[in-house]
């Protein structure tokens, strides 16, 4: 009777897992292209930097606006999203970025660095839409036992967008950008012309981008997603309050694990071009720089496939504990060390961040049944820490260097060994 039991089950959870299938890599191509989205800012702000010859603390606006979309965008798109479904809001989230792609060209053409912040904004506010549908999607899709392997697979093509942005940013961003305006040889009005030349080539990068957006969201709006999700916008419709969920501790605590550790990693992304070139390899270019912020990204590409196979076996927890100790070690050799080394040990702290994101959000939103689109917003909008710590970062880089200003980076990964260890429990919220 017992093994008549336990064959029926696994029968079940096989058609289930054989179900969603087609869903799950419908969604993978969706965290690709965030993915990529997101990690050509790391090529954008050197970029800009030099057309608006900018400092390094607004450099870093770039990031600020970006990620400070989250934040304001997150909370309202979890209700949207317990409102709309989760198809409609995948669908919604790529048409509004796609808008944000299209708004570079008049940015580039009035060569306004305010603009082209807005239109970051803009891409943000579609990516946070994506980030609010997908990762809680993705968790219901399977077993919950297994939500942290799933997230942490379909991550890996996140991951994999951001490893190809870099040569597609330093192919059509980068190498054509005129050499023109540090020279002192050259006119006043050569300059100006070489500067709107600059602006200007990121014009075709994002109209690509943009009218690749819309192809995505036609293709999402005619696919057909299961059952499920309608399912569990139901239970939603009869959920609690939204306060209620400030009452789940390993939420709240999740919340401000994702602020640290998006700050941190993007912190690093933003700034890896300049320490390469300061302090990485003599003779090398921001265009060859660029290449080598891929292996930073292919790191947590590699680290996700493993991961996804290792949480099957190993405790998600300890295992965020155990990268996050590794990575602030080698941030840390980085601080005190120099060329090759210093390079090749900030590079490696990606293949560390590589579970940190879906393991650090599956745990989050453990346990908070129809209110899971809800703790979903909520966390995401705590990736506004991608907006405010690499500002920090920036102006500690402006006032103590450069390389002193990676202590930042190395501090926050010690909350997400907390997190990890003990922050992460599940403790029922006290009834009112």
């Amino acid at each position: 009777m017992i093994g008549s039991s336990d064959s029926s089950a696994g029968l079940v959870a096989a058609e289930a897992s054989t179900s969603f299938r087609f869903p799950l890599a419908a969604l993978t191509t969706l965290f690709f292209m965030w993915g990529f989205l997101t990690a050509l800012n790391d090529i954008l702000i050197p970029h800009l930097k030099n057309v608006f010859e900018l400092s390094y603390t607004q450099a870093m606006l770039i990031q600020f606006c970006f990620f400070g979309a989250y934040f304001a965008v997150s909370i309202p798109a979890g209700g949207l999203v317990a409102k709309l479904g989760y198809q409609r809001g995948l669908v919604l989230g790529l048409l509004v970025a796609g808008v944000g792609c299209f708004l570079f060209y008049p940015a580039a053409s009035l060569r306004m660095y305010s603009l082209f912040l807005g239109a970051l904004f803009i891409l943000a506010t579609g990516i946070t839409l994506l980030q609010v549908s997908a990762n809680p999607y993705v968790t219901i899709l399977g077993p919950a036992a297994t939500a942290s392997s799933r997230l942490n697979m379909t991550q890996a093509f996140n991951s994999l967008g951001t490893t190809l942005a870099p040569f597609f940013g330093a192919f059509l961003i980068l190498a054509v950008t005129p050499d023109l305006i540090d020279s002192s040889a050259v006119a006043a009005s050569d300059a100006v012309v070489a500067a709107r030349s600059e602006a200007d080539t990121v014009k075709l990068p994002y109209l690509l981008l943009g009218s690749t957006l819309l192809v995505m969201a036609v293709t999402m709006a005619l696919l057909r997603l299961p059952v499920i999700a309608q399912k569990l916008q139901a239970g939603q419709q009869n959920a609690p309050s939204a306060g209620s969920i400030l009452g789940y501790r390993h939420l709240l605590l999740g919340a401000l694990a994702i602020f640290i550790y998006v700050g941190a990693e993007v912190a690093i992304g933003s700034l890896l071009v300049s320490f390469i070139v300061e302090h990485g390899v003599v003779g090398i270019n921001e265009q060859q720089a660029a290449h080598y912020v891929a292996y930073y990204w292919g790191g947590a590409l590699v680290g996700r496939f493993i991961g996804a196979w290792l949480m099957t076996r190993i405790a998600p927890g300890k295992l965020l504990a155990f990268n996050s100790s590794l990575a602030s070690l080698l941030v840390l050799l980085a601080v005190v060390s120099g060329g090759k080394l210093a390079m090749i040990a900030l590079l490696s702290v990606g293949l560390c961040n590589s579970i940190m994101f879906p393991t650090i959000f599956s745990l989050a939103i453990k346990d908070l049944g129809p209110q899971t689109s809800k703790g979903a917003g909520l966390v995401c909008a705590a990736i506004v820490g991608g907006a405010l710590i690499p500002l920090l970062q920036g102006t500690l880089a402006d006032t103590l260097g450069l390389q002193l200003s990676f202590l930042l980076p190395a501090c926050c990964y010690l909350y997400i060994i907390y997190y990890g260890l003990a922050g992460s429990r599940v403790i029922s919220p006290t009834p009112p």
